[in-house]
């Protein structure tokens, strides 16, 4: 993995813009600790920061094809899964390489293809081509938007980078936020409307999609997304279709020059992946490594909740002597946890959803000692239709995105003239409008059918997001890779179709991956209910919360102090407030602290 960043001027010169190149480039510079790379050329600025996976020898960037006296040069960050493949089908049309690196594959292809060969990939990836004989820019991300990317055009420059940061450290972009990114943030939440940067004038290449760039203008090009049509596959064909796909997924994302782990949490999604992975390992006679997360007290405190059914401990212990991986539990303290709350947000730029952010980094950050790439089991809910509110008839037939039913206590601690100028309940129905409009519904289905699958389209394309945005930026802030094989297309366009009650087979959320693992783990394991990431439950974490915001409002020149009641804020910190209280006052705290950090560090202009 890796790190992309730079700039086009259609109208100047930028063979003497190093300096401001390299800065990008450095403000991206974890997610790749292991070399940095530039090219300029008359209108084109290209640098990179890369991560060794594969090919350490073969794979520095940026990459350069050089054809009569033009050059095409690519930066590109990710995993290339099926590029062994390609790289044989271009051998065949006459396409020599001088490396054994995805990167190459990735450059040939484009020259075979044009913008047509972001068709053939299967993987994670985010770039950016220069190509100097049409003098344009292409920019693309992977299907489901695993690998981020950022652009901003300012008249006849493209800035791009694959993280905000680095797009605010050209002189020309500036770190500011408007009515609209204001509501994204009190409205949507970490759940970002795609496409959105939040900051003003700061777009996101949408997953699926690519974006050009020349003297002709600007175009946004979709070049995947999902298609309804009847599945007509029995249930049988089904479960060996889903484990076919999903144990060759598996071995493609094996594959890496630096050592690899997984995830394991003791659920369904984790625990299969593991299985798989732990299989191929022990025919090559090696042992698969795996890592958990849990926290101190966690048995003494733990109550059982909406998503929470039981601890994940004990079955971690027990996947872990079934597969015979060689596991580390890490365990982590209320008050480190406290400690590094801000990290995620700087990783992401944004502010986001605290302690379960928190602790996934600290996690990374203990892998990364051992391993440089990991696969986890993110993204199943998504895609195998596995949150209990795909069977909830308030959340079925709320015009709202489900996730947002219970955000109510937001606008509350907003001052009235905010509430008034933002209007977030109109903006979350416009937003929700939106994805609607885009849904691929599927004539005959039922009424209840059709709910479903709009659900479905909600979770894959304005809750995943936030997921895969959380995981790359926690991991990449170490320097470590995650792969998530859930996310593979063939297998999420597979499961689109799939009726809810075939997903949902033996009456069990995910029913139809339950039978998929079957012979890969014990029953009981199978069978385990759906219990989310886990979260500590020490009071210490939310008194630590408490002081810090106490803190906050005793500072005169806190820029929180701007858009927030600071009496309720009070009231809350203080565990006075009659309705935000508990883990609905652990939630607030975590994200509105992160909103003053991030208005504050960043320095950011409201313009209201």
């Amino acid at each position: 993995m890796c790190g992309i960043a730079g700039w086009i001027d259609l109208s100047n010169n930028l063979s003497n813009e190093k300096g401001i190149l390299k800065e990008m480039t450095d403000r991206i510079a974890l997610r790749g600790p292991d070399a940095e790379g530039f090219w300029l050329s008359d209108h084109a600025a290209l640098g990179h920061r890369r991560l060794i996976v594969i090919d350490p020898e073969g794979g520095a960037q940026p990459m350069l094809y050089k054809q009569g006296d033009d050059y095409i040069a690519l930066a590109y960050n990710g995993e290339l899964y099926n590029y062994l493949e390609l790289r044989n089908e271009l051998i065949e049309k006459g396409h020599q390489f001088k490396t054994n690196s995805d990167t190459e594959v990735m450059l040939h292809a484009y020259l075979e293809w044009n913008e047509d060969f972001v068709k053939h990939l299967n993987g994670i990836y985010a770039f950016g081509i220069w190509d100097e004989r049409s003098e344009r820019l292409m920019l693309g991300r992977d299907h489901l938007g695993v690998k981020p990317l950022f652009f901003a055009k300012r008249g006849d420059k493209l800035i791009f980078g694959s993280e905000i940061k680095s797009l605010l450290a050209h002189p020309e972009v500036e770190a500011k936020l408007d009515k609209e990114g204001l509501s994204e943030v009190f409205g949507l939440g970490p759940m970002r409307t795609p496409g959105n940067a939040i900051f003003k004038d700061i777009q996101e290449v949408r997953a699926g999609h690519y974006v050009t760039f020349s003297k002709q203008g600007m175009n946004h090009n979709q070049y995947w997304e999902l298609e309804s049509k009847e599945h007509t596959d029995d249930v049988e064909t089904t479960v060996q279709t889903i484990r076919e796909l999903l144990e060759d997924t598996v071995n493609r994302q094996l594959i890496a020059d630096k050592p690899l782990v997984s995830m394991l949490s003791g659920g369904l999604d984790s625990s299969g992946l593991t299985a798989i992975a732990g299989k191929e390992f022990k025919e090559e006679g090696k042992t698969l490594p795996t890592y958990s997360i849990d926290f101190v007290n966690s048995e003494e405190d733990f109550e059982t909740d909406f998503l929470r059914r039981d601890l994940d401990e004990p079955w971690v212990k027990r996947v872990s002597e079934h597969v015979g991986t060689d596991h580390k539990s890490v365990v982590f303290p209320a008050d480190k946890l406290v400690e590094n709350l801000l990290v995620p947000m700087r990783a992401r730029d944004l502010p986001g959803v605290g302690e379960i952010e928190t602790s996934l980094y600290l996690l990374f950050k203990e892998m990364k000692q051992d391993a440089t790439v990991a696969l986890s089991g993110e993204s199943a809910d998504e895609v195998f239709s596995g949150y209990p509110w795909f069977h909830q008839e308030e959340f079925l037939n709320a015009d709202i995105f489900p996730w947002l039913i219970n955000i109510g206590n937001m606008s509350r601690i907003l001052k009235d003239d905010i509430q008034e100028k933002l209007d977030l309940k109109a903006y979350q129905h416009q937003r929700f409008e939106e994805a609607l409009e885009e849904l691929p519904v599927l004539e005959g289905e039922s009424e209840r059918e059709a709910k479903q699958r709009q659900m479905s389209y909600m979770f894959i394309t304005r809750f995943l997001p936030f997921m895969l945005d959380r995981k790359d930026r926690a991991s990449m802030m170490t320097g470590f890779e995650v792969r998530v094989p859930f996310c593979d297309y063939r297998l999420v366009e597979y499961l689109w179709n799939i009726p809810f009650e075939m997903k949902n087979i033996d009456d069990i959320e995910k029913g139809i991956l339950r039978r998929a693992f079957e012979g890969y783990l014990p029953d009981d394991v199978r069978n385990r209910r759906k219990s989310a990431y886990p979260s500590t439950k020490d009071d210490a974490y939310l008194a630590g919360l408490n002081k810090w915001m106490l803190e906050v409002l005793d500072n005169p020149q806190s820029p929180i102090l701007s858009i927030a009641n600071e009496d309720v804020l009070r009231e809350i910190a203080n565990g006075e407030h009659p309705v935000i209280n508990g883990s609905k006052a652990r939630g607030l705290l975590d994200y509105l602290l992160q909103i003053n950090a991030w208005l504050d560090e960043y320095n950011i202009e409201l313009q209201l």
